[in-house]
């Protein structure tokens, strides 16, 4: 029987590799986002055909939602013969833009050496692809299958996922009864199961001076010196502690096995689209900074904000006419399933079988869709598994191996088949 599946999976190859390239065909840029309802009524239209119930849900009131560029999510659901558990498969359809150096068209999916490149080959059209060829080689292998197999492609998993996974996760869609086990067919290799990720918290650090006229600073008080003073103290103090911290987390790449803080932008004083680009004649009365902070399981999200804080409250009894704001963003706790919870071990058997070898057991160093999954769906039986290599995604001339597409989709479904018959472990 296995052999039948594997075979059924294989033959449909070209068909996997042309889904592929269909759907980097559509530029589903985020932001803005576009392409976004055409993409999904691509695919909900090929599982309908294929005896899919197709439900569109636009992620109404979400982060970009409007009429010119609508949230819109496709979710499919196949009913078996017999009741039984729900597997689902959540893939995003939104790419990043594509930026510069490409020796390809990004949107044209071409083929080259066993390879096809484009802007999502690898995050993650090729792996929502490889999912929607394993649900079917399944289905039509296994038509008396018990449970039920739904299918989703989510949007803005780029920018936090709030119009997209996050979204139905409050309509509950990723809730029990109604679904299980879900597999997220993000780009981690096609013989590791990723488990998790660590935590993060965004937060927006402001500064707060007195306006005056530029060529008499000593009447005003210059926000953005204030800003100086807070990132010199990063430098000397937050920075050298976040290193110390090691996480026991089988974290990738190795560097990310510690605690992490990116300083995404600052902006102070003048707005940057003040045309035509004149300098400003004032003191800075504001400045912004936006701090990205990558945290451990083994770190509590009160301590990670109290070492902020700390810095910035010190600076505010020791700096003269220091004051500051200071607002989250996101915050997001790390997650980590537990390697025997029924996904991993059934995608574990799934690659025993594939490639005779134990799966490597990774955790991502950023978020990504599961983070909503658990915190709104409360579903904790979730990992990402696909075919692509992480270090592709984002970067010029984007690809995904074909070979890796069909043996993380011969994965994939050894696991549906597991999952549902009850037998993963």
């Amino acid at each position: 029987m296995m052999d039948r599946l594997l075979k059924a999976v294989a033959a449909r190859r070209d068909d996997l590799t042309g889904l592929t390239i269909d759907l980097i065909r559509f530029p589903t840029v985020n932001p803005p986002g576009e392409a976004y309802t055409p993409c999904a009524e691509y695919l909900g239209e090929r599982l309908r055909k294929r005896g899919f119930a197709v439900d569109y849900v636009r992620g109404h009131g979400t982060p970009g939602d409007n009429d010119r560029y609508p949230r819109t999510n496709v979710v499919a659901r196949y009913e078996g013969r017999s009741p039984g558990p729900c597997v689902h498969f959540n893939g995003h359809i939104d790419v990043v833009e594509p930026g510069h150096d490409w020796t390809v068209d990004p949107f044209e999916g071409v083929v080259r050496g066993g390879r096809v490149y484009g802007r999502g080959a690898c995050d993650m059209k090729g792996g929502l692809a490889a999912a929607i060829v394993a649900v079917e080689a399944y289905i039509a292998e296994h038509p008396d299958f018990p449970g039920a197999i739904e299918i989703s492609g989510t949007v803005d998993e780029e920018s936090g996922g709030f119009g997209g996974v996050a979204y139905l996760a409050s309509k509950g869609y990723f809730s029990k009864p109604r679904v299980d086990h879900v597999i997220i067919p993000e780009p981690l290799n096609k013989d590791r199961i990723c488990l998790g990720h660590r935590g993060v918290w965004w937060a927006e650090i402001e500064t707060r001076g007195e306006i005056a006229h530029g060529s008499m600073p000593f009447l005003g008080d210059c926000a953005v010196r204030h800003m100086g003073a807070v990132l010199d103290a990063f430098e000397a103090e937050l920075f050298p502690l976040l290193d110390s911290k090691r996480t026991k987390m089988p974290v990738v790449p190795e560097g990310a096995r510690r605690s992490t803080l990116n300083l995404n932008s600052v902006h102070g004083g003048q707005t940057d689209d003040f045309k035509p680009g004149l300098p400003s004649p004032n003191v800075p009365d504001s400045c912004k900074l936006t701090i990205d902070r990558r945290f451990l399981l083994e770190e509590d999200l009160h301590d990670v904000k109290h070492e902020v804080v700390s810095i910035l409250e010190r600076l505010k009894r020791d700096r003269p006419k220091f004051d500051y704001a200071i607002q989250d963003i996101m915050e997001v706790l790390p997650i980590m399933t537990n390697h025997d919870a029924p996904v991993p071990a059934a995608l574990a058997q799934g690659i025993r079988a594939i490639f005779d070898r134990e799966p490597d057991y990774v955790i991502s160093p950023g978020t990504y869709d599961q983070k909503h999954i658990a915190r709104l769906g409360h579903i904790f039986d979730c990992v990402a598994y696909g075919p692509g290599i992480l270090d592709l995604a984002h970067r010029p001339d984007e690809w995904v191996g074909i070979d890796d597409m069909v043996q993380s989709a011969q994965v994939m479904a050894i696991g549906l088949d597991l999952l549902l018959r009850g037998k993963a472990g």
